[in-house]
């Protein structure tokens, strides 16, 4: 009789998961702001700030950080997706984003980018505009505004929405996604290798934020120079 031994791995390191739990407050602030308006708007531009230089970060990150925190880790070509839907998964989409975990991914990252970019070109004609105005069109400030306002916005609470479920659903089916983006670890029926989590990789991690904080403190001080 074979018995099965259980691999406990870091799979998520702590920036990823420090970068994960403080985009999901950012753009709960973002959501609350936005929809309040009036003199909430000057945190709507804060809480902006901040959902763009944690994008930075995990850009930088999804290059240099952590084993599966690095987008090499599940970038998956589209037969691969097709296999793991008709249920011929392999042992390392169980490891890190499984395919279709991964798109979930990358479609949050890219809209996020879409919505602060046109944040940051949009105008409410009243008293608040993004600091790239003055660099476009009027006609460009009016795209980016619509979109802003009108047309990003929904599509992000689609994809948390499914973002949700998908987590519920894994939930019933005992893979506890948010433990994992909690403590880092997973337990495994089949080794894998670990992601890198020590104390250089944390303070690289650290020199990583604080370089995109300041290129995003740039961006917002050109508003300001207008004046």
């Amino acid at each position: 009789m074979m018995s099965s031994s259980i691999h406990k791995v870091r799979v998520w390191d702590l920036p990823t998961r420090l970068f994960h739990w403080a985009l999901v407050a950012a753009v709960i602030g973002l959501a609350i702001t936005g929809t309040v308006g009036g003199n909430a708007m000057v945190w709507h531009f804060r809480f902006g700030y901040t959902v763009l230089t944690l994008l930075l970060f995990r850009i930088v990150w999804g290059l240099v950080g952590g084993r599966w925190s690095r987008f090499g880790a599940f970038i998956y070509s589209p037969q691969s997706v097709i296999n793991y839907l008709k249920g011929r998964s392999k042992p390392e989409h169980g490891v890190g984003h499984s395919p279709i975990g991964a798109g979930s991914v990358f479609a949050m990252l890219g809209f996020l980018l879409a919505q602060v970019g046109t944040g940051l070109l949009s105008d409410d004609e009243i008293a608040f505009s993004g600091p790239l105005t003055r660099f476009v069109s009027n006609a460009t400030v009016g795209l980016a505004t619509n979109y802003h306002k009108n047309i990003g916005k929904w599509i992000l609470l689609a994809l948390v929405v499914l973002h949700i479920l998908a987590i519920v659903f894994y939930l019933r089916r005992k893979h506890n996604l948010v433990g994992a983006m909690l403590h880092g670890d997973k337990e495994l029926v089949t080794a894998a290798p670990a992601s890198r989590d020590d104390t250089v990789s944390r303070l690289a991690a650290l020199v990583v934020l604080g370089a995109c904080a300041a290129t995003v403190y740039w961006v917002s001080s050109l508003g300001a120079a207008a004046f």
